[in-house]
């Protein structure tokens, strides 16, 4: 029989094993569970998720600032007095269920002043245009003066468009009719000339193509949105001359002075936009890759449309410039064809010779044949020294590079004259309808993007979020919105800042490579790496918790006195 002093020892050790199991238990519940599920859960900083669902519909308010001047004697002393110094023109399309626009036109009407009269009396067209810049107009502002019949303006001209943001309006002044009679004939001008100057219907269609349906406009508009790059910070022009016959041709292109008189200064004017850089390389023995037809009726080769296509893939693998490149590459080719097939023409789709001999591919660049003349010189020493004429090819890769960059031809009227941009290559207008589309798409984009990825963040809990994500996304939100204020105010340098901002930050969230570091590691691989470390130590604790628990249980029922009837 078991001593008082060992039983009392064996309770005492069996209470230390239960209060020891229990702490056990209460440690691993209450500090380790929730530091091991602390230390392995995945960060995710947070994201202003309510912001960015506002943001997925869009409505933009796109205010105009017009200036409507009226010249002496284009208004009679009644309508004079009756002009409005303000007036409102809104127009406003619902394109789909969660995008749309309100376009605005705030005009403020007043009688030109003494200079604005002296220099429209200037019979240049073109010397006029430069006197009228004494108030230059902000960017995304269109200033129109209405002149009388009688002016210096010629009179086959309707409307004449300077380099700047300024129209001249012929206006033909009736002193019979009311005001309201002669206000209707010149507004729907006055609309037109801004239509023309700023952007259509169509350019915000074609601008806001993320988030519309590409039935919505029309063919053209959609060709001209698909030939031009999407909107990027920068661009690498590259010229090359492509000489795949050196034994016949010695060629000889000063391209570093063409660059400077033609394409500098059009893309200085652009520097507001995006970041240039221009290079260029000339290529020995590369060949277009097909063999043009040969025209016994001419004696000259050709290449058709249909087979244009298949000559692009063979000279860019030559090129070398797009793999290395952090910004789109738009490439310009001049092509000097082999003595054995030269003359060579480009024929359009009905067989008809192109006249600048040159054809354009959407987002790529262009090329342009450049034909030897072999009459004047001896065939007889080889290679033949030519001197490529730069001021033809750079006027046709200048057409190229506007329409690779979104600066599109607008359709006028025919009585509309609008003067050439010189050297600059793009007036100050067609600027700012870049500058509109460019916002609009940079708007678009930015939300597009915000939107899919607070979707796809959503719904990948196992998605790593580091702060700097979360950083961009904020600064995303707040330009995007920024952006569609200014716009709205009608100051559009600062909104197309804002665009620039928003479509950057936005796309360095969405392509942030940290994204991806657990994308492949979900919680079921967890469970399975961390289950046999946890369950050998967990199985002695359950047992024991257990043991105490009917232990428990028994001793309750011992005590429970018997009820005696």
């Amino acid at each position: 029989m078991a001593s008082p002093m060992a039983v009392l020892a064996v309770e005492a050790e069996k209470t230390r094993g239960k209060y020891a199991a229990i702490s056990i238990a209460v440690i691993v519940t209450v500090i380790g569970l929730p530091l091991w599920w602390k230390t392995t859960e995945t960060y995710r900083a947070s994201l202003p998720y309510s912001q960015i669902s506002e943001l997925d519909s869009l409505w933009l308010e796109l205010k105009m600032p017009v200036e409507v001047v009226f010249a002496k004697g284009s208004l009679s002393l009644e309508h004079q007095r009756r002009i409005p110094t303000s007036l409102l023109k809104q127009t406003e399309q619902q394109l789909n269920m969660k995008t749309g626009f309100r376009r605005t036109l705030e005009i403020k009407c007043r009688m030109a002043t003494v200079m604005e009269e002296e220099a429209l009396k200037i019979t240049d067209v073109e010397g006029m245009d430069k006197a009228l810049q004494l108030n230059s107009n902000p960017p995304g502002s269109v200033g129109i003066y209405i002149v009388p019949g009688t002016s210096s303006l010629p009179q086959d001209i309707g409307v004449y468009i300077g380099k700047h943001r300024t129209a001249v309006l012929h206006s033909v002044l009736d002193k019979s009719k009311r005001f309201e009679e002669a206000m209707s004939n010149w507004m729907p001008r006055v609309e037109e000339i801004v239509q023309v100057m700023s952007f259509s219907n169509d350019d915000l269609h074609a601008a806001l193509l993320d988030r519309i349906s590409a039935g919505q406009f029309s063919k053209e508009t959609f060709a001209d949105s698909m030939r031009a790059f999407k909107s990027s910070l920068g661009y690498e022009i590259t010229f090359s001359l492509l000489n795949p016959d050196p034994k016949s041709h010695n060629l000889h292109w000063d391209i570093e002075t063409a660059v400077k008189s033609y394409i500098q200064p059009f893309l200085e004017k652009l520097s507001s936009v995006a970041s240039f850089s221009v290079d260029s390389q000339i290529l020995y023995y590369a060949i277009l890759g097909v063999v043009p037809r040969f025209d016994k009726k001419t004696g000259s080769y050709n290449l058709n449309a249909y087979s244009l296509p298949h000559v692009i893939n063979p000279v860019e693998a030559r090129l070398g410039s797009n793999a290395a490149s952090l910004y789109p590459v738009l490439n310009f080719l001049l092509y000097v064809p082999e003595y054995t097939h030269t003359p060579l023409y480009i024929q359009d789709g009905t067989g008809v010779p192109i006249k600048t001999n040159a054809f354009h591919s959407p987002r790529w660049g262009g090329i342009m044949v450049y034909n030897v003349d072999h009459r004047d010189s001896n065939e007889t020493v080889f290679p033949v020294h030519v001197s490529i004429d730069m001021v033809r090819v750079m006027e046709v890769f200048l057409t190229q590079l506007r329409l690779m960059l979104g600066i599109q031809k607008v359709q006028m009227p025919s009585d509309f004259f609008f003067q050439d941009p010189g050297n600059e290559g793009v007036t100050d207008w067609e600027l700012d309808r870049l500058l509109w589309s460019r916002t609009v798409e940079n708007i678009a984009m930015a939300t597009t993007t915000l939107t899919s990825l607070a979707q796809l963040l959503d719904e990948i809990g196992n998605i790593v979020i580091n702060d700097q994500i979360g950083s961009e996304v904020y600064k995303a939100v707040a330009a995007v919105k920024m952006a569609i204020a200014e716009l709205e105010a009608g100051r559009l340098e600062t909104a197309f800042q804002a665009s620039r901002d928003a479509i950057n930050s936005s796309e360095k969230a969405f392509f942030d490579p940290s994204l991806l570091h657990l994308l492949y590691f979900p919680d079921d691989q967890k469970f399975a790496i961390y289950i046999p470390l946890f369950l050998p130590m967990a199985v002695p604790i359950v047992l024991s918790l257990l043991n105490i628990v009917k232990e428990h249980k028994r001793n309750k029922g011992r005590k429970e006195p018997t009820k005696l009837d």
